[in-house]
């Protein structure tokens, strides 16, 4: 038992690092965004969510699921989803630095924890479940949920762009595309007050 929570403390300690770890978002007050924060705020949609989808979802398995997956970023770091666009060496880099993560947290365990910890960040990744595709929908809101909240100097060109990109993540769920549609027009709305031409980015 005690070899069990020793290994549990270690791992808690590795997701201080996530309090550190910045991500390209920035907050309301200026200030950069951490992947903690990002990943509570997540969490925090899926409770809130819950009642609206259109399919009964595993709930705990699903805030598990969320929580786990940015735990590779404390040794991975964190890159940006424009970043790998356009750059298959990038991508392919994220994709080796994260599996060899998760991998470690789950020989740091290395009992049936590990194993669901590292099944779960599989699931996450494949999208190929209800609460996997969820969760990948949610991750991906959040974050233009932050950027519209930050202050227009802090998008970059491409994120103008990427405001209007989010379709593909919400297609299986009708509650979520009617809440992404929300979250595009506050965007609409922020880049048009800022003298952007929002309807040509839409596509």
């Amino acid at each position: 038992m005690k070899t069990n929570l020793l290994n549990i403390l270690e791992l808690i300690k590795l997701g201080e690092k996530l309090k550190t770890e910045m991500r390209h978002s920035w907050l309301s007050n200026g200030r950069q965004e951490s992947v903690a924060e990002h990943t509570w705020r997540v969490s925090l949609m899926a409770m809130l969510m819950e009642p609206y989808l259109t399919e009964k979802v595993d709930s705990a398995k699903l805030l598990k699921m969320i929580i786990i997956h940015d735990l590779v970023e404390a040794e991975a770091g964190d890159i940006p989803a424009f970043d790998t666009m356009n750059d298959q060496a990038v991508k392919e880099q994220k994709a080796f630095n994260e599996k060899k993560s998760i991998e470690r947290i789950r020989d740091m365990q290395g009992n049936a924890l590990g194993e669901e910890l590292y099944d779960l960040w599989h699931e996450f990744e494949e999208k190929e479940t209800y609460e996997a595709k969820v969760a990948n929908a949610l991750d991906k809101l959040e974050a233009q949920i932050q950027h519209n909240e930050a202050d227009i100097s802090t998008w970059l060109d491409i994120e103008h762009r990427m405001s209007f990109m989010m379709g593909k993540h919400v297609g299986f769920d009708g509650t979520l595309q009617v809440f992404k549609d929300i979250i595009e027009e506050e965007a609409y709305a922020k880049l048009k007050v800022a003298g952007m031409e929002p309807e040509k980015l839409r596509g």
